[in-house]
């Protein structure tokens, strides 16, 4: 069967790819296959469904990505939100670099970002939301993390990490649901609530 594509994605991809390189003879290899269509994880669907919820209602209308990486998560966002701005922040720099392709190519509510979240100086209270799936348990200054990710946020933080130990050297942190709550209510935010996703932990916190 013929992989199927997000074609709006691809598309502009493939345009900011070719202006930045102009058909150079040392340029990269293009990553197409970001942006095959798959089925969203659970706790991408889980997310996008509370979005689903807020946006309508106009809590809404910005929204910060942290660790946005191969896009897992952003890519659907983009694909259900195509009005919502969104900014990525993302510490490697060629994770940047695709997704600036996408902007330059014609996604204008994307803005890339290179940034370190747990240093990161934009003013206060810079977007409604502020989403971090699966970004924690890599972040040594956990702390560092919420209060910013807090600080930057008007309405919500929503996160994901896992819940059970696994075999991946870059999860220096297991985190339980008192573990969460603690760090989000110690920090600013008035309430907590978990959703059930398989090996997962889902959390969205109040401002």
């Amino acid at each position: 069967m013929e992989q199927q594509y997000l074609a709006n994605l691809l598309e502009a991809y493939t345009r900011g790819f070719e202006k930045k390189y102009n058909s150079k003879e040392d340029a990269p290899k293009m990553k197409e296959h970001y942006f095959k269509v798959k089925d969203d994880l659970p706790r991408v669907q889980a997310v996008l469904g509370f979005l689903r919820g807020i946006v309508p209602a106009g809590q809404c209308q910005t929204l910060l990505d942290v660790g946005s990486g191969r896009g897992v998560f952003l890519f659907p966002l983009l694909r259900d939100f195509p009005d919502l701005e969104v900014t990525s922040l993302d510490i490697l720099p060629h994770r940047v670099e695709l997704l600036q392709c996408l902007h330059d190519g014609g996604i204008r509510n994307l803005h890339p970002l290179q940034a370190d979240i747990c240093k990161w100086d934009a003013p206060d209270k810079s977007f409604d939301v502020v989403t971090m799936l699966e970004v924690m348990e890599h972040i040594p200054n956990t702390e560092a993390v919420v209060r910013n990710a807090i600080r930057l946020a008007r309405n919500y933080v929503i996160l994901s990490v896992p819940s059970k130990p696994d075999d991946n050297p870059e999860h220096i942190h297991l985190f339980s649901n008192e573990d969460l709550k603690r760090l989000f209510l110690e920090n600013g935010c008035s309430k907590v609530k978990f959703m059930s996703v398989t090996n997962h932990r889902v959390m969205v916190a109040t401002l």
